[in-house]
């Protein structure tokens, strides 16, 4: 591998549903994208090299570490922990050895935040990690966490994303003042957990410096009034899910229209264009590569059905954070948090 290749991303090559193929694929577009980048490769070297020998280039760049373990759909965080000989496990481990500044994996959700959590460490003054992706809303883009990390967050965890997600904004999306609010069923005050309305002053109170717009209700989240949303794992994963789900029945609903309808097929070299600008807007491939934030380390997640293009998105959404140094940004800017003594407070400032 080339020296001038000083950017290195550890790759999970058995994680997914369609490793290590897609894997492969993926890595052979993101490394046309990239020249300044290298792969350091942990899988099955039988089952990877026959794909990987078919790119030449992308060969180039590629170290195989072979292990014939790997990290299953149904298996739990609390066994692939124990085993340090997955492929998973070992393009973590690169990353805390210093070999490689990020690691990218479309395996197990919960295998993967468990393993980073374990190997990586999280950030001093950042209780738990959590789970952030990037997402389309009417009139750019937006930064949604927790995304199923924390199944339950207490109000210092909410707060502490809205700060992770406001550095994530600013450096990921160029917003130099993102404006920030918590996913709750009302705009009023007193709407919401009690775990939703201690954070909401915490963030008030605290010196963090966020332009917090209070709550936001999941139907606003499309219409561009917050670019960053902050929400438990439970009710975040479900409000991502929906919303892919929603992109997808549209997807399919105009395209079914179309083939309906005579009229609409006439019309369709005239709408092409603005058809296939909303296709590539809500196309979930595009935005894919979920980061785990508040960890001594780079670890994204890629869905496990995504394909080529979906993986290489996760790989470039990597080398990106990687670029601007996010981990050390975000380490630096929670250093002076004190948090904690603010929540206390926090608990009484709601009643």
């Amino acid at each position: 591998m080339s020296e001038n290749n000083n950017l290195v991303i550890s790759i999970d090559a058995m994680g997914g549903d369609n490793s290590p193929r897609v894997v492969i694929e993926g890595l052979a577009i993101a490394a046309k994208k990239n020249q300044d980048m290298r792969f350091i490769l942990f899988g099955d070297e039988s089952k990877v090299s026959p794909i990987l020998n078919q790119y030449p280039d992308l060969l180039k760049v590629c170290e195989l570490r072979h292990t014939t373990e790997m990290v299953r759909n149904e298996d739990k965080p609390s066994q692939v922990i124990r085993n340090r000989n997955t492929s998973m496990y070992m393009a973590i481990d690169a990353v805390r050895k210093g070999e490689a500044q990020a690691i990218v994996s479309a395996g197990n959700t919960g295998a993967l935040m468990a393993i980073s959590k374990l190997v990586l460490k999280t950030i001093q003054k950042i209780h738990r990690p959590a789970i952030v992706s990037i997402m389309p809303h009417y009139s750019g883009k937006y930064v949604m966490l927790d995304l199923g990390a924390n199944t339950e967050c207490s109000a210092i965890n909410l707060a502490e994303f809205a700060l992770m997600g406001d550095i994530l904004a600013r450096h990921a999306l160029g917003i130099d003042k993102p404006r920030v609010a918590l996913l709750n069923i009302g705009a009023e005050e007193m709407k919401g957990k009690e775990e939703i309305r201690q954070a909401a002053q915490i963030i008030k109170n605290s010196n963090m410096n966020i332009d917090f717009r209070g709550y936001i209700e999941p139907h606003e989240i499309p219409n561009g009034v917050a670019d960053v949303i902050v929400s438990d794992g439970f009710t975040g994963n479900i409000a991502l899910k929906s919303t892919e789900g929603t992109a997808r029945l549209v997807i399919r609903m105009v395209k079914n229209a179309i083939k309906q309808s005579f009229w609409a097929k006439i019309g369709l070299p005239f709408m092409l264009g603005v058809i296939l600008k909303i296709k590539k807007t809500m196309d979930p491939r595009l935005y894919n590569g979920a980061m785990f934030v508040g960890l001594n380390g780079l670890s994204v997640k890629s869905h496990g059905g995504t394909d080529a293009l979906g993986f290489s998105v996760a790989v470039n959404n990597a080398a990106s954070l990687v670029r601007r140094d996010f981990v050390s940004t975000i380490r630096k800017e929670v250093e002076n948090m004190d948090l904690d003594e603010l929540s206390q407070e926090a608990i009484y400032d709601v009643y």
